[in-house]
């Protein structure tokens, strides 16, 4: 017997006018069911959006306060008013990032709370495949059921972020660079991230991308129009939605081939039941994303070359003209030592690759968009071939 298609709302949404959004959240939630499908209003329900930074709304790179409203709005209808909401911010307070994004201020004119995300413990995973145990917001954990607000963004890691990665928040502080230490290898991270959402078990999933982030994503690319919400309750096929829209093969995505390896949702196209607007007639094919397969070090044989990694592997790299000197790249980076040396303060930091793990946390917190990750042509070559055995 043929297993039930994971459903997908896809809702054209223009502009982020509050009235045009409200109806676009409306009927993205009715075609899966309605909010009550979901959630019920005796639950306390947590709003997990993306507070990555303390950026305006201007900037795509945390989710827009009008599609988080629109959500509150649409429970608030269905009488489900235990509401709070939080996010583990990858540099800043949750408050501070909160406020910078317009998302307090949202929060603020419906009464709702902003959860614990500063604190938390030890949670255990026997379940998990690839992680045992997490480092999870007291917040999380004192939630009844999560609601996923994802943001749509490119990321230099795992090619996009969205809806898998964005439950990453859930742990909090410091224990995320912790983890990106534990697990540097674009493969081992994703495993990690899907045996978190199996953990956290977000009930619905809802993507701001009416403007998402192309480019230096996840913090600091370009914002570009893409008119468009999803929802479901998948998120694996959501992030395979988003990956067909930029016309990004989903089977480039690590956090989709691993959540459907390990059990958390689907991506192929015939396994999804497409509802809403036509997702073909909203496809960006220049959307500024990275077209490349994510090949690990042993796949291409490079840990036999470590003698020429710099010349092959993708690394990262400081824009001199850009760079202010602020060191935050040098506090981000998890490794110990670290892999980037400034002599002091307002000198523009040196990258020690041998150190770099290829996290691109630097690269992800630089408030002054100075850090752009570099794939080399020989590097290209390499991984264009290990996908299939052929160019492309």
């Amino acid at each position: 017997m043929k297993a039930e298609k994971s459903k997908v709302a896809v809702i054209r949404c223009d502009t982020y006018d509050a009235k045009q959004v409200e109806a676009s959240v409306a009927r993205g939630l009715a075609l899966l069911g309605g909010i009550t499908a979901f959630v019920s209003p005796e639950e306390k329900i947590l709003l997990k959006p993306n507070l990555l930074r303390g950026k305006t709304p201007e900037a795509a790179c945390t989710t827009h306060p009008q599609v988080f409203e629109g959500l509150v709005k649409a429970l608030e209808a269905a009488d489900c008013r235990n509401l709070c909401y939080g996010d583990s911010p990858g540099r800043g307070s949750p408050g501070q990032v909160a406020d910078r994004s317009g998302i307090a201020e949202a929060a603020a004119r419906h009464h709702i709370p902003l959860a614990e995300f500063n604190q938390g413990s030890t949670v255990d995973f026997p379940e998990g495949e690839q992680t045992k145990q997490f480092e999870i917001a007291e917040g999380v954990q004192q939630a009844d059921a999560l609601i996923n607000l994802c943001k749509m963004k490119t990321h230099r890691l795992t090619r996009i972020t969205g809806a898998v990665k964005n439950t990453f928040g859930c742990v909090y502080g410091l224990n995320k660079s912790a983890s990106h230490a534990r697990f540097p290898k674009a493969l081992d991270f994703s495993r990690m991230l899907v045996d978190l959402n199996k953990l956290i078990r977000p009930r619905l999933y809802v993507m701001d991308g009416i403007t998402a982030m192309e480019g230096n994503g996840p913090g600091n690319g370009d914002p570009v129009p893409m008119h468009v919400l999803i929802f479901s309750s998948d998120p694996v096929a959501v992030d395979a939605t988003f990956a067909r829209l930029i016309a990004l093969d989903p089977a480039y995505v690590p956090t989709v081939v691993q959540g459907e390896a390990m059990g958390l949702g689907r991506f192929r196209e015939d396994e999804i039941e497409y509802v809403g607007d036509d997702w073909r007639s909203l496809v960006n094919p220049n959307f500024n994303v990275e077209r490349l397969p994510v090949a690990d070090e042993n796949m291409i044989g490079l840990s036999l070359l470590s003698r020429v990694r710099n010349v092959i592997t993708r690394k990262p790299v400081i824009d001199a003209e850009k760079c202010v000197g602020c060191g935050v790249c040098v506090d981000s980076c998890p490794q110990g030592p670290k892999a980037l040396v400034q002599a002091q303060k307002g000198q523009v930091p040196r990258y020690q690759y041998k150190q770099c793990i290829r996290c691109y946390c630097c690269q992800e917190m630089c408030p002054h968009e100075a850090i752009y990750v570099k794939t080399p042509v020989l590097g290209r070559l390499l991984i264009y071939r290990s996908a299939d055995g052929k160019r492309r």
